[in-house]
């Protein structure tokens, strides 16, 4: 059912060779005259098609005080359903078809993805444009659902990795909406039963053609799809602003949060340094993205000493990836015991200071650049995977070229340009630091 291997074996000769883009399938890209653009990408996939409807709004759009959670809180409602298609109409319908249909919410999007058969397509399409449009629910299950959410929120709380994420960007940030997590400030989401009336004045705001893009891979005819696409969604009316979102101002010095989690957990340690907003033509950001790997990757020598051979760290992770705008670049450790949490800071600042003073192993820094193009393309080997793959770049700049465009800027980077990224982005003064502790009763 996956799309053919020999494709990818092109397309990975291609972006070894730097000859050609870097994404490996011919696309389409058009707009409607209401603004909403449709994406498409015709792909060997034996009658298996994706249909992802992504929406450039996430809890970095909530910029009112008191009303974030929003943006997670329409993932769950765009399942209540319309008065043509009432929920449980609607589920009985994705159920009898085998549909495979889920949504999820970052801090820059909401995507709404479904995997199904070539022949469904139509009807897919006539569903999704009409909830979309037409999302209709009496305030009763509305405030059910809000109760739903702040359960969420209760249960995520039994995490500790919840609970540090929680923690980080509360303290990371001042006035950016990046402050709240995806779900909300639990404030926020306790009162939102009450907030009928703004519910549904958020989803008028930014549930419009000119904020959304539609991304349809697999096997399935371009022209009949957009034909298709053009008369469902071609009434819905444009009229899209985008919130004014306060930037953040520069970092001045280290912040720290010790955070107790009540119950049994190992100690965390998270080290969550400022990044730099998405540009796929900025040397810089391309440099700091690859200092997650470099420097505290599998492959790098710090894990090897507190992973592998000190055993101090039981998992060692890194996140460098993109946001609209300046997000949190952050490395977790899961560390063995309490006792060992200092040693295990000295030799991650360790790690940062070796890639401040000197310039990476060039040939170290071409493996990683290959092994980085490899696993993206290795990751599209279903039309799923391949919208999945593009859903970030979408939501972030409105389309895919930034794909290539961003290892295009990669394959530039050099030795210089790493360190030059590690005395900028792992400077202590632009990181929060957060350490987390069980506490027994």
């Amino acid at each position: 059912m996956g799309v053919k291997l020999v494709t990818l074996v092109a397309a990975l000769t291609l972006a070894a060779g730097g000859e050609a883009g870097v994404f490996p399938f011919a696309h389409q890209v058009h707009r409607l005259d209401n603004g909403l653009k449709v994406i498409m990408i015709p792909l060997p996939s034996e009658g298996l098609v994706a249909y992802y409807s992504v929406v450039r709004t996430g809890s970095r759009d909530e910029v009112e005080p008191g009303h974030t959670g929003f943006a997670h809180f329409f993932e769950h409602m765009m399942f209540r359903g319309t008065e043509k298609y009432p929920g449980p109409v609607y589920d009985g319908i994705i159920t009898s078809l085998g549909v495979s249909a889920n949504a999820y919410t970052t801090d820059d999007y909401t995507c709404y993805h479904m995997n199904i058969a070539s022949v469904d397509l139509p009807r897919i399409i006539e569903l999704e444009a009409d909830r979309f449009q037409n999302l209709s629910y009496p305030e009763r299950e509305f405030q059910t659902e809000a109760g739903a959410v702040y359960g969420e929120y209760r249960k995520g709380r039994t995490s500790p990795f919840w609970l540090l994420f929680e923690a980080v960007q509360d303290k990371a940030y001042d006035v950016h909406t990046y402050k709240h997590t995806t779900i909300g400030f639990e404030r926020d989401i306790a009162a939102m039963p009450t907030m009928y009336d703004y519910a549904k004045s958020f989803f008028r705001r930014f549930y419009r053609p000119d904020n959304v893009v539609i991304v349809v891979t697999g096997d399935f005819d371009p022209a009949a799809t957009l034909a298709l696409i053009n008369k469902q969604y071609g009434a819905w009316t444009p009229g899209y602003v985008a919130p004014e979102v306060q930037p953040e101002p520069e970092q001045q010095g280290e912040r720290s949060v010790e955070v107790g989690y009540e119950g049994r957990s190992l100690p965390l340690l998270a080290l969550a340094y400022k990044g730099e907003r998405f540009d796929p033509a900025s040397r810089d950001l391309a440099a700091g993205m690859l200092l997650g790997d470099l420097v505290f990757g599998e492959t790098s020598d710090v894990y090897r000493q507190l992973v592998l051979e000190q055993r101090l760290v039981q998992r060692l992770m890194a996140d460098f990836g993109p946001n609209r705008d300046v997000g949190l670049w952050s490395v977790i450790a899961v560390v063995g015991q309490e006792k060992d949490l200092d040693a295990v800071r000295h030799a991650l600042d360790a790690a940062a200071r070796t890639a401040q003073d000197a310039p990476p192993d060039p040939a170290a820094l071409e493996d990683l650049k290959r092994r980085v193009r490899y696993q993206f393309l290795m990751d599209m080997d279903t039309a799923d995977k391949v919208a999945g793959s593009l859903a970030r770049f979408v939501a972030i700049t409105g389309g895919i070229e930034a794909v290539d465009a961003l290892f295009a800027t990669t394959a530039q980077v050099t030795p210089a340009d790493i360190q030059a990224a590690a005395r900028r982005y792992l400077a202590t003064g632009r990181r929060t630091v957060a350490v987390l502790k069980g506490v027994q009763r």
